[in-house]
């Protein structure tokens, strides 16, 4: 199996990672099941966050009944705003996952880039935490292209986790390359752009092309888990028909479109924002009932208690106008209902 090495931290792992976040939405016995299905077949990058409710819960579980801690590597984040928040997260986060440290600690998609002296203790409270080797390695997650880059730039960070995909922009597969230069990991999240693609083979060939990126992929289905496994065992290659797939659809998700990240959530009028804003493009890449059903019907409906508070706006990492974004939604949502009656 391919391995790629998360710079400075010395950390050498299978190049498939484990994204943890959907197994929140799962039992903890078909949880360990895949987590289990992932580790025998050489998976040992396992990524969670204290934000996804019981997915730190249910790693630790699997590892400590199968006596796995010190076989793999155990990633968590945090989206404290102060010392306070920080150090009740990590014993939490500790506790959750049934060890006494963490592989590598990760700041949550913060608005900012956490330094030393800027104020906030945050930086000095993840010092301490390492000192005393509840972390062994510090990591930042984002959305937002510029706090990415001043990371980058302030040499503070091991590690850098930040959506990839191959439908980054040219500034995004810079963040790859400088990544590589300063010897820092560079984790790709949403390598499947949030849902939005299809194709994993052709996800899979494009992040392979970056000897530093460690794609961690989001799964809660075995056979979601299989796709992967099986791209491991033999390479896709990114060929001609590859290139020119992968050119189309950059010219079809081209523009403001919503990654589904969920930073607006929670909504005030109960809108399920991160459904709702990309619906036009789930319904043309998807089967269309799954989408015409009485629930989803019912959800996109809510749009119309939008109170337009600004809050979604101010929350979005990639500054889309999101109340303007689901109106969109919504009449093209009727619209293809309408033609489906």
């Amino acid at each position: 199996m391919t391995k790629v090495r998360l710079g400075k931290t010395e950390i050498i792992t299978n190049k498939n990672g484990f994204g943890a976040l959907p197994i929140q939405r799962i039992s903890y016995e078909e949880a360990d099941a895949l987590i289990m299905k992932a580790y025998e077949a050489g998976i040992t990058f396992f990524d969670t966050a204290r934000f996804y409710t019981d997915s730190e819960s249910k790693l630790g579980e699997t590892f400590d009944k199968r006596g796995l801690r010190g076989k793999v590597f155990i990633a968590s984040k945090t989206m404290c705003s102060n010392t306070e928040e920080f150090w009740t997260q990590l014993e939490t986060t500790l506790t959750n996952l049934k060890t006494d440290y963490l592989d590598l600690y990760q700041f949550h998609n913060p608005a900012f880039c956490p330094k030393p002296g800027d104020g906030t203790g945050l930086y000095e409270a993840m010092l301490e935490a390492k000192a005393q080797g509840k972390v062994r390695h510090i990591g930042i997650t984002n959305h937002r292209l510029q706090v990415a880059q001043e990371a980058i730039e302030s040499g503070l960070y091991e590690t850098l986790q930040f959506p990839f995909s191959y439908l980054a922009s040219d500034s995004e597969i810079e963040l790859v390359k400088k990544c590589a230069e300063a010897d820092i990991g560079f984790i790709a999240m949403k390598a499947m752009g949030g849902g939005l693609i299809t194709r994993a083979a052709i996800a899979y060939a494009f992040c392979a092309q970056y000897d530093n990126v460690l794609p961690i992929w989001g799964v809660q289905k075995q056979e979601e888990l299989q796709q992967f496994l099986d791209c491991a065992k033999n390479l896709p290659q990114l060929d001609a028909a590859a290139k020119a797939f992968i050119a189309k659809e950059r010219a079809e998700l081209a523009g403001d479109f919503c990654r589904g990240c969920g930073y607006c959530m929670p909504c005030p009028a109960g809108i399920k924002i991160n459904d709702c804003a990309r619906m036009s493009l789930m319904i043309r890449r998807a089967p269309t009932d799954i989408y015409m059903d009485a629930a989803h019907q019912k959800d996109m409906e809510q749009i119309t208690a939008c109170l337009h508070c600004g809050q979604c706006k101010e929350r979005c990492p990639y500054g889309l106008d999101t109340p303007a974004l689901l109106e969109k939604n919504l009449a093209d949502y009727r619209e293809q209902l309408k033609s489906k009656l």
